[in-house]
């Protein structure tokens, strides 16, 4: 038996909220934040507030938008190694506080990921030699790198940043670049689970130090400190969970207890269901056949703009992904931490026969986890 064909699942791929598309690189859409604009006049405002002319104003704002364009060219260079290994990219986000690649997934082989990781760093090292050799072949002078602001060091600050971008995402901790890489060469010797924990730990450790450091001398780093410890939290807990669901078909924890709507029903009709039990999202029918999803965002957006007598398939999205019962729980998992889903309708042979939620799939590892041997490592099998 095989899975349903490719077209016959629709991909979640909307961009994260107040984002506009800038560009297209790769086929990857390339964002940038509303947030990201409000620096931009935050940087103008701060200048003439203290007392710069137009022009210096002007070239500290370019010189802002030449690093975040090297941070793009960073998550590029993730996105772009990733797409060698048969990984899309979602989109690319520019943000305030850098940029943001959203990967389908990391890869499986340690040694992929390895690779996947080191190639932001990487793009920063090119960057600074390229502007370095630029000035040498110009014939001026080598130039100061130094983080300092100045016009007079422009080319050895822009130097120094990328320098600084690239050593900071290679910290072993993660979520920077350096905290996969790490995991990737423990991967090697050990499971992948196992490897997580021992980089997790290791990157705790460092936020530790940061933090001390940080009381001691400079109060950044106890940002980055909390920064570094639930990035590394976060990333055990993923890791953890998702090792525990592996083997596991999306048919053992899936809900099989769930209602489906017909697109031509008011909104009404789910109303009365949302009322009556506690079922949030409901998959769409068409003849029997799944079209739509209609999350509760989308509803209650639908009964202001439309009323109760609107009907469903005014108000259901059509950007939706599915799971084929007979796929791996962990696959599914990362799915759903990528997509911006809240359920995923679960097919069997083009048959709709259950939902995917994340809080159903916390359930059944906390089952699992109780029902756990004492002393055992892992689960006991649940069913």
């Amino acid at each position: 038996m095989t899975k349903p064909p490719v077209a016959d699942r629709k991909i979640q791929t909307e961009p994260i909220k107040w984002s506009w598309r800038v560009a297209t690189v790769a086929g990857i859409p390339i964002y940038i934040h509303g947030t990201f604009v409000v620096l931009i006049i935050f940087l103008l405002v701060d200048g003439f507030s203290q007392g710069e002319s137009i022009r210096a104003a002007v070239s500290s704002v370019l010189f802002v938008l030449a690093i975040f364009a090297t941070i793009v060219l960073h998550e590029l260079g993730h996105a772009l190694t990733a797409q060698r290994f048969g990984i899309r990219t979602r989109d690319i986000t520019l943000l305030p506080i850098g940029g943001l690649a959203r990967l389908e997934r990391m890869p499986d082989v340690p040694r992929q990921e390895l690779w996947v990781a080191l190639a932001g760093p990487a793009v920063n090292l090119v960057i600074a030699g390229v502007a370095l050799a630029v000035v040498l072949v110009s014939g001026e002078a080598v130039p100061r790198v130094t983080l300092e602001s100045g016009a007079d060091g422009v080319i050895g600050r822009f130097i120094a940043v990328n320098v600084w971008l690239a050593l900071f995402n290679l910290l072993p901790a993660f979520p920077m670049d350096g905290g996969r890489a790490l995991r990737a060469l423990l991967a090697e010797r050990t499971d992948y689970v196992r490897a997580t924990e021992i980089a997790a730990t290791i990157g705790q450790g460092l936020a530790l130090v940061f933090g001390f450091i940080g009381l001691m001398a400079n109060p950044l780093l106890i940002f980055i400190a909390l920064f570094v410890w639930m990035g590394a939290s976060a990333e055990a807990s993923f890791v953890s969970v998702r090792g525990a669901l592996a083997g596991i078909p999306v048919s053992r924890a899936m809900i099989t207890d769930f209602r489906a709507v017909e697109a031509e029903s008011p909104l009404q009709h789910v109303i009365d269901l949302v009322l009556t039990g506690s079922q949030r999202d409901f998959p769409v029918l068409d003849n029997g056949v799944l079209v739509g999803v209609l999350t509760q965002d989308r509803l209650l957006a639908a009964l202001h703009e439309r009323g109760p007598m609107g009907t469903i398939r005014q108000a259901m999205t059509t950007t939706f992904e599915t799971v084929d019962a007979r796929e791996m729980l962990d696959g599914a998992f990362m799915r759903l931490q990528t997509c911006n889903c809240t359920v995923m309708p679960v097919l069997y042979d083009q048959r709709l026969v259950g939902l995917l939620t994340p809080e159903n799939i916390a359930e059944y590892v906390m089952i699992r986890g109780a029902l756990r041997p004492a002393g055992a490592r892992r689960p006991g099998f649940l069913g």
